[in-house]
């Protein structure tokens, strides 16, 4: 079986990037990471990258005239490389219209909080704040809204009195790093079934 492309998308220190890297080098995901694009030029992801001989590039916003043109580029560079599933890790852009369309049903983004609840920017964040007793983390396909797309997997987190923000964080992140190559496993086996708003899981694969 051909490994499932990957692109990913990042905009700071690529965490989430290494532990898909570890994952495929492990030999528990049947995919290559293809390329990584950053939309900052001093992103620790792309040293990631590069450390390990992967292509990596820096697209900066301001050199294009709109978002559409922006996004364009980017489209051209992951088709160049043959990308067949887009990976938000850490990329801190809304995704447009353009993107989407050139990849329909093949974006995924994680996202630090038990979607729906807090959405957007700084999710743990949020949650402490709110003072919630579980918080945690989600994959999930990606669409026009603000963190709305389909949900293939979560992982909770407890809240503990103490916690401060940063400790809260951490320990979501830990998750993080587990299911976010777990849901990008079941894709590539071919296992994930969107329905509406569901995704289901093929259990008998």
């Amino acid at each position: 079986m051909s490994k499932l492309r990957l692109g990913i998308l990042a905009s700071g220190r690529g965490s989430n990037l290494q532990s898909i890297l570890d994952q495929i080098t492990a030999g528990r995901i049947n995919a290559e990471v293809a390329v990584v694009i950053s939309d900052k030029k001093e992103a620790f992801a792309l040293e990631r990258a590069r450390m390990a001989g992967l292509p990596a590039g820096h697209f900066n916003y301001r050199d294009f005239p709109s978002k559409d043109a922006y996004e364009s580029s980017i489209v051209d560079r992951l088709k160049q490389h043959g990308v067949e599933l887009v990976c938000l890790a850490g990329y801190m852009r809304i995704v447009g219209k353009v993107l989407l369309a050139a990849f329909p049903g093949r974006v995924v983004n994680i996202h630090p909080a038990l979607l729906p609840s807090f959405p957007g920017l700084h999710g743990q964040e949020q949650a402490w704040a709110y003072g919630v007793k579980f918080s945690g983390c989600t994959v999930h396909f990606v669409d026009e809204g603000m963190d709305t797309g389909p949900i293939i997997l979560q992982a909770v987190v407890p809240v503990y009195d103490e916690d401060t923000a940063d400790e809260l964080s951490a320990r979501i992140l830990e998750q993080e790093h587990k299911i976010y190559p777990e849901a990008i496993r079941l894709y590539a086996e071919g296992r994930l079934k969107v329905e509406g708003r569901k995704v289901y899981v093929n259990k008998n694969k």
